[in-house]
C-alpha cells in the first residue's frame, strides 16, 4: 500500500494508489478466469465489428435503424474496452494497483459511455417508434442530417454531467484503506473508500442518475407505448413479426437499465462487494456479449448481408 501524506488542517494522509482486489479471492480460477474473459472479450469484439462492417458495405442496410445499430455496436466496443483490457491485466500480472489518476479516468469514460447508452437507446426506440408509427413520414422526419445529429447528441450528452461527478467523486479524501473488492473504478465501491460519511452527497449521485438514466428511460417507455398502442391495431396476422422486430431492443434496454438501477439506486445498506461484483459483471461483461445476437444478428436484413457477405467470401 502506497501513500502520499500531505499536511492539511484536517489532517488526513491522501491516497497516491488503489488496489482493485478483482478476483484475488479465486486464486486457483486466475488462468482460466483470464482465457474465459479473454474469448470473451475478442466476441465482444468481433460480434460489433461485424455488424459495423456490414452496416457500411450493404446497400440495403443504409437506413436510420442501421445507422443507430452502427453507433450502438460502436459504443459497446468502447464501452468494453474501457474494463476488460484492465481485468485480463490484473489477471495476468497479479499486480492489481492502479493510480488515483488512472482510475478516475476509467471512471470518467466508463460513466460517459453508460450515458451514452442511456441516449442512444432513447433514439434507437425514437426512430423505431417514427418507423412503425409513421412508415410514410419516417423518411421526412429520419433524414441523415437528423440521424448524425441525434448519435452525436447522444455521444457527447453526457460528458457535462459525467466529468463533473468523477471530479466530485475524486475531489473527496481517500484516507488509510486503499483496497476495494472490485475489478473496476466504479462509484459505490470508490464511494466507500471515502473518508468519512459519504450519505450526504448520495443525492448528488441520484441527481446524475436521474438526468443521464432516467430522463431517456422515459423517453423509451413513451415510444414504446405507442409502438405497442400502433401494433395492436394491425391486423392479427402482422402483429407477430411487427412484435418480433422491435422486443429485441426492449430486451436490451431492460438488460441494461434493469442492471443499472440496481446498482447505483439500491439503498446503501443492502450494498455488500460480491453483490455490486456480480452486477458489475453482468452490464459490463455478460451483456456486451449477448447484446449483438439479441439486437442485431437476430434483424433479418443483418442476417441476409451476413449471408451475402460470406458467399462473397
Amino acid at each position: 500500500m502506497r501513500y502520499e501524506e500531505r499536511e492539511a488542517e484536517d489532517n488526513v494522509s491522501t491516497v497516491i494508489q488503489l488496489v482493485l482486489l478483482g478476483f484475488s479471492d479465486l486464486p486457483n480460477l486466475q488462468g482460466l478466469l483470464f482465457g474465459v474473459f479473454s474469448i470473451i472479450y475478442i466476441i465482444i469484439l468481433t460480434g460489433n465489428s461485424l455488424i459495423i462492417i456490414l452496416t457500411r458495405l450493404d446497400p440495403t442496410l443504409q437506413k436510420p435503424m442501421y445507422f443507430f445499430l452502427a453507433n450502438f455496436s460502436s459504443l459497446e466496443i468502447c464501452s468494453v474496452s474501457v474494463t476488460l483490457p484492465r481485468i485480463l491485466v490484473n489477471l495476468w500480472t497479479q499486480d492489481r494497483s492502479i493510480s488515483v489518476l488512472d482510475c478516475a479516468a476509467q471512471m470518467c469514460f466508463f460513466l460517459i459511455l453508460g450515458a451514452t447508452e442511456c441516449f442512444l437507446l432513447a433514439v434507437m426506440a425514437y426512430d423505431r417508434c417514427v418507423a412503425i408509427c409513421g412508415p410514410l413520414h419516417c423518411p421526412l422526419v429520419m433524414t441523415p442530417k437528423v440521424c448524425l445529429q441525434l448519435a452525436v447528441g447522444s455521444w457527447v450528452s453526457g460528458i457535462p454531467v459525467q466529468t463533473g461527478q468523477t471530479r466530485w467523486i475524486f475531489s473527496l479524501h481517500f484516507c488509510h484503506l486503499n483496497e476495494t473488492n472490485h475489478f473496476f473504478c466504479d462509484i459505490p465501491p470508490i464511494l466507500k473508500l471515502a473518508c468519512g460519511d459519504t450519505f450526504a452527497h448520495a443525492p448528488s449521485v441520484c441527481v446524475a442518475v436521474l438526468l443521464v438514466a432516467a430522463v431517456p428511460f422515459i423517453l423509451i417507455l413513451a415510444s414504446y407505448s405507442k409502438i405497442v398502442c400502433t401494433i395492436l391495431r394491425l391486423p392479427t396476422a402482422r402483429r407477430a413479426k411487427a412484435f418480433s422486430t422491435y422486443s429485441s431492443h426492449l430486451l436490451v434496454v431492460l438488460l441494461f437499465f434493469g442492471s443499472a438501477t440496481i446498482t447505483y439506486l439500491r439503498p446503501k445498506s443492502s450494498h455488500s462487494a460480491g453483490t455490486d461484483r456480480l452486477l458489475s459483471l453482468f452490464y459490463t461483461v455478460v451483456t456486451p456479449t449477448f447484446n449483438p445476437m439479441i439486437d442485431s444478428l437476430q434483424n433479418k436484413g443483418v442476417i441476409e448481408a451476413l449471408r451475402k457477405l460470406l458467399l462473397k467470401v
